[in-house]
């Protein structure tokens, strides 16, 4: 269902049977909260047992389904990364487990890298997240990723790279294992090759691995 944070963003929250342990805080992918990831949501909730919560980037500034692209990064120029990470703070307490997880998808991927300087997340999984900040997403509210992971809990985070993803350059992602987040890479996979099945780059087998990764890593605490 969907919720309002303290703040007034918007997340979808599915909740599942029993009494959950774990709450898993998600920020999706640049085309924000949808009925996609409110489905994901429900399978996360249903095969996993976990409380989980997508939470809306944009704070109520999404761009419409028919914006293009060049809108959409602007829109992401305009999103302040401390205001982003109250909100996923508001959402793990709206969860109310014991331990809470952070996952995200490209876009929402680099703001995992971004929140690992926070305590509140026992454990990270990042898709595909931007390891530098794109320029045409630069703005007054953000910072490099990499800045975030060196003096955060870089040991905490999952990065799950497609070895083919231009946003996911070798030298970049050879940075990340430098500051001790745990990498996991596919030698055929490009950008975005996990989250959607409609994609073309979707790959099935190695997203049912990723996965799998993300699930025992989350729930490795």
């Amino acid at each position: 269902m969907r919720i309002a944070l303290p703040s007034g963003t918007v997340a979808e929250v599915v909740r599942p049977a029993g009494t959950p342990r774990l709450g898993l805080v998600v920020t999706p992918d640049i085309f924000g909260v949808r009925p996609h990831f409110d489905a994901l949501a429900a399978g996360w909730a249903r095969d996993w047992g976990m409380a989980v919560a997508v939470v809306d980037q944009y704070a109520g500034a999404q761009p419409g389904e028919d914006a293009d692209i060049v809108a959409r990064y602007a829109a992401v120029a305009g999103i302040d990364d401390d205001r982003h990470l109250a909100d996923l703070h508001a959402a793990a307490d709206e969860l109310a487990t014991p331990l809470a997880g952070l996952m995200g998808f490209c876009m929402g991927g680099m703001y995992c890298f971004n929140s690992a300087r926070s305590d509140r997340f026992a454990r990270i999984v990042s898709f595909y997240g931007m390891i530098t900040l794109p320029d045409a997403w630069k703005g007054p509210g953000h910072r490099e990723p990499l800045d975030y992971l060196r003096r955060g809990h870089a040991d905490r985070v999952l990065a799950v790279i497609g070895c083919k993803d231009t946003w996911t350059p070798a030298d970049q992602v050879a940075q990340l294992r430098e500051l001790g987040v745990t990498v996991v890479d596919y030698p055929e996979a490009e950008h975005a090759f996990a989250h959607d099945p409609l994609r073309p780059a979707h790959r099935a087998d190695d997203a049912a691995d990723a996965f799998s990764r993300a699930r025992a890593w989350l729930e490795g605490v």
